[in-house]
């Protein structure tokens, strides 16, 4: 089954709540939400005090992807906050087996997310800890990029790992440039969550957006 992840990074800020009632009832699975800090990549967006604001408009699973230097230092702020799960990025980790135990010790399902140029092989040693990994299917920082052709292969590399550790029961995310066109793609490659920002919230039917993404 595709799970798709809507990124409220491409929602109406003014109207945040409703915005996330909206997808929710045309039939998101999950609520993606993207933390920046302006260093890790250079855009800056939500803290710990949105995500608590927005927990009471929906059931739906938040999953809090942190784009962020140190990423530590904020797990069990997000995790109070009603993160439902954390994803990290590996680039940004010193220690990535510490701070994937940190979300696990905060009782989260724990994600490590990868930049386009990060080969899948850096997950090797923290695979059995894992959840989820997110393939970055555009460069971190900002909605609306085209997608990269060459994630595809990178998909698949990931496939092909998954399968010879015997953790196909992870998921394989992908976050970036995905619309109609390329949500085809990605999910023969093996990816089974989507996160989609402006191909969800920016269309006037909603439902219809999210339904063509499966």
């Amino acid at each position: 089954m595709t799970l798709i992840a809507p990124s409220i990074l491409s929602a109406n800020f003014a109207t945040l709540g409703e915005d996330i009632k909206e997808v929710e009832q045309a039939g998101a699975d999950w609520i993606h939400i993207d933390v920046m800090d302006g260093h890790f990549v250079p855009n800056l967006t939500f803290g710990p005090v949105v995500v608590n604001a927005i927990r009471p408009y929906t059931k739906l699973t938040f999953d809090v992807h942190l784009m962020i230097e140190q990423p530590e230092r904020y797990i069990t702020a997000f995790a109070q906050a009603g993160a439902d799960r954390i994803t990290v990025h590996a680039e940004a980790c010193v220690h990535l087996h510490r701070v994937v135990h940190m979300i696990r010790e905060a009782g989260l399902p724990a994600g490590v997310a990868l930049n386009p140029a990060t080969p899948v092989n850096v997950l090797e040693n923290v695979l059995d800890d894992l959840d989820l990994v997110l393939i970055m299917t555009v460069n971190p920082g900002f909605g609306g990029q085209a997608f990269i052709p060459q994630s595809i292969a990178k998909l698949r590399a990931l496939r092909t790992l998954l399968q010879s550790s015997g953790r196909t029961d992870i998921h394989v995310q992908v976050d970036g440039g995905i619309n109609t066109q390329t949500s085809a793609m990605v999910r023969e490659a093996g990816a089974n969550v989507l996160v989609a920002g402006s191909s969800v919230f920016t269309q006037k039917d909603r439902t219809a957006a999210i339904a063509a993404l499966r």
